[in-house]
């Protein structure tokens, strides 16, 4: 694979005080514009790929304009997800600008992110105050709206909605504070950066595949999932259990899926992925992941195992 040079980590344009992005005209351009369910698929499958994008494709498809929700316990794949997805759409849809925001990462991650995928990563990490780490989500959201305003597709994978939340929490004035200590302003930002995603029928569209950290024993965090949870169209649920174990991907399929992936699959994907959905149905997460990564290895594309598979005994 041809190597593609990283770049490096954006900081904000200068040292204005944050402002959110609704009062733009471009924002105000884009809410006007008919927002429509996405329909055209961004295959994540690609030779040499990783098993993790094979079962994506199968069981949460992501389309242009999704609003991608990743459900992650602590060390259970989240990031090596993130960037095996940025690598994926670069290679399979070089048309779709493609970034990634880390908000509040450690130094040395950012630069392992930076050095592992070929989109363009925005970050502002945990040495920096939390002024910048708004701004730097808010301008970032900003160069996304002008270029799906121009017909343009964008993706942004973000890591993470809550440690976007944390910091806007730190800044929130005025609300009811809830238990676990968040803000109840704090998280209208957050919603509204999430809830910018959609598939315009004007053309362009601003896909958003996020991170929502669960189970880190922090009650805020918590609260901060709720808040979001629901919000999306599509929801990949990693389990922390199966990564005890040490079966990854992580992931807990029937936990998993996309709203109107009908709109995304052939009608003959739609019949043998309800068929495997029933089968799963039945199983443990642990003996679900095991049979379907066991079941695609045998078949060289998930194209070869829709024409072939007939079902397991």
């Amino acid at each position: 694979m041809k190597k593609r040079n990283a770049q490096r980590p954006r900081s904000p344009r200068n040292n204005r005080s944050p402002q959110p992005s609704k009062r733009s005209n471009a924002y105000k351009q884009f809410l006007q514009k008919t927002s429509i369910n996405p329909y055209e698929r961004l295959r994540l499958e690609r030779p040499g790929g990783p098993m993790s994008m094979r079962i994506l494709d199968l069981i949460s498809p992501i389309g242009k304009g999704q609003r991608a929700l990743i459900v992650a316990p602590p060390k259970t794949g989240k990031t090596t997800l993130l960037q095996e997805i940025c690598k994926a759409v670069s290679e399979n849809n070089p048309e779709v600008k493609t970034y990634c925001l880390l908000v509040e990462e450690r130094p040395e991650e950012v630069t392992d992110f930076t050095r592992s995928v070929p989109g363009e990563v925005v970050a502002s990490s945990s040495d920096h105050d939390t002024d910048h780490h708004i701004q730097t989500a808010n301008d970032l959201l900003d160069r996304a709206i002008d270029e799906a305003n121009s017909g343009k597709d964008v993706l942004i994978l973000c890591d993470s909605l809550t440690r976007l939340a944390r910091v806007h929490n730190r800044n929130a004035r005025g609300g009811k504070t809830l238990s676990g200590g968040l803000d109840s302003n704090a998280m209208e930002m957050p919603r509204r950066f999430f809830g910018t995603a959609r598939k315009l029928e004007e053309g362009g569209s601003l896909t958003i595949v996020a991170t929502a950290l669960v189970d880190t024993g922090s009650l805020m965090d918590e609260h901060i999932f709720q808040e979001f949870k629901g919000t999306g169209n599509m929801e990949l649920c990693l389990s922390r259990k199966l990564s005890e174990i040490r079966l990854f991907p992580a992931i807990d399929i029937s936990a998993s899926g996309t709203r109107k992936e009908e709109n995304l699959l052939s009608d003959h994907e739609c019949k043998v992925i309800g068929k495997m959905r029933g089968y799963f149905s039945g199983l443990k997460p642990e003996e679900a992941i095991t049979k379907l990564s066991e079941t695609l290895s045998k078949y060289e594309t998930n194209e070869e195992f829709l024409k072939l598979f007939s079902g397991w005994n």
